[in-house]
């Protein structure tokens, strides 16, 4: 070796030496937060999450996922640019930073690699196609409902979902509050006797077919996104009208009215009661304000309107051989025999808050394990409600194969399991 060569790297080796020295010597801060002290969780067990389509609902669900200290917001896709700000600003006066991305387009959300979990709170005519996407990318999902537009979207929702091995939890909070668990599990494990009747309240038994509205000048793309919002559903000229408030459907099609909107909270918790068991065979049109299915076993799942305790929003009635119980969003239970309570004592939980589904989903997502409001479950009820609105539109009895999900030498009725997706969107 010459001695220009070694001269060279001694002083190399020299001020590397030196560098590396102050650096050792430099006093080394590390924010509490990154080491979880100070009731901060650390890095490695937050959950990242993204939100896609953060209005009304989305916000309160947002706020139910910012309570929780293990969540890191970094990202929302919304198509109104209003929404985008105002969702950026709250979680950056969260997280306290500026950090919080904004997204037209959701697939470049589902693109990035760091995000764990996604929150979908679009208008219900995304749910299903959103929640395709997400699964295929990878993500969790906490998604609201109604969380499919129709039968065929029920069946390759549950599907794919325990193809990918996604969490997916739907928005059916109710299965996460006290009374609700406590009256199902009645009904469950046999403390009502023989299973015979479930009641479910729809709000509202119409079916209708979606219209269009008096056509009005489309806003620029960046600031309404007009096309994708239609997404899936097939194409109508703009209104501002469709832009608020709850609008189940944006294309052609069957309409699922409160049959699928209450309708899959209290069916939902009709299902749990019964056991998750695949939705009812066959389904009768209205009578005497009460729309009647009936299940394999022959228990019956009754829609009804009136004749209530008046025991708040989404009552449900459970009724078996040897007593009943019903329940609703006040948090009362009422019960057939108060010796039906063996004793405990069941907290009452006024409303319908989410923030014990958000945790269920949370810990699901950190354990792997199925969340109370599963996409099993969720589409089983989801399925029930469809059926019942088909029977509600066509007037008259239909009846359902179980392993199919298609309805028994009825063309008409199998017409209305599924509709066209726009291009370019695919299940």
């Amino acid at each position: 070796m010459s001695k220009n060569v070694t001269q060279l790297h001694r002083r190399q080796f020299l001020k590397t030496s030196l560098s590396a020295s102050a650096v050792f010597a430099a006093p080394m801060i590390i924010p509490s937060s990154a080491l979880g002290l100070d009731g901060a969780v650390p890095p490695s067990e937050r959950v990242v999450v993204g939100g896609i389509g953060i209005g009304n609902r989305g916000t309160y669900d947002l706020g139910c996922f910012l309570e929780q200290k293990d969540v890191q917001f970094v990202a929302v896709c919304d198509i109104k640019e209003k929404q985008r700000i105002a969702i950026k600003k709250r979680a950056d006066d969260h997280n306290k930073n500026e950090n919080c991305a904004t997204y037209r387009d959701f697939r470049e959300l589902l693109d990035r690699k760091d995000i764990d979990a996604v929150l979908i709170a679009t208008g219900p005519n995304w749910h299903c196609t959103a929640a395709m996407q997400a699964a295929r990318a990878g993500k969790d999902m906490y998604c609201e409902k109604p969380c499919t537009k129709n039968i065929a979207q029920s069946v390759i929702l549950k599907d794919t979902i325990r193809r990918t091995g996604r969490v997916f939890q739907a928005g059916t909070q109710r299965r996460n509050l006290p009374h609700f668990a406590f009256a199902c599990e009645l009904a469950r494990t046999g403390k009502l006797g023989k299973l015979k009747k479930v009641y479910a309240h729809p709000a509202g038994m119409q079916a209708m077919m979606s219209g269009w509205l008096i056509p009005e000048t489309e806003p620029n793309a960046e600031v309404v996104d007009w096309n994708m919002y239609l997404g899936p559903a097939a194409w109508r000229p703009f209104n501002a009208k469709l832009l608020d408030g709850f609008n189940f459907e944006k294309g052609g099609g069957l309409v699922g009215g409160g049959v699928l909107e209450w309708g899959s909270h209290c069916v939902d918790l009709c299902q749990w009661a019964v056991n998750d068991v695949p939705a009812p065979i066959e389904y009768d049109p209205p009578k005497d304000g009460e729309l009647v299915a009936r299940y394999a076993d022959g228990v019956e799942l009754i829609f009804r309107e009136k004749g209530w305790i008046p025991l708040g929003s989404c009552p449900v009635r459970f009724e078996g051989e040897t007593g009943w119980v019903e329940t609703g969003d006040s948090g009362k239970l009422v019960l057939s025999s108060p010796t039906l309570l063996a004793g405990r004592t069941v907290a009452e939980i006024a409303e319908y808050p989410a923030t014990f589904h958000v945790r269920d989903f949370l810990d699901c997502v950190k354990t792997r394990s199925q969340p109370k409001g599963n996409a099993e479950a969720a589409c089983n009820a989801h399925i029930a409600c469809h059926a019942a609105n088909i029977a509600l539109h066509l007037g008259r009895q239909v009846k359902l194969d179980p392993k199919t999900n298609e309805f028994i030498n009825d063309e008409q009725a199998n017409r209305l399991r599924s509709e066209a997706l726009r291009e370019p969107w695919r299940l």
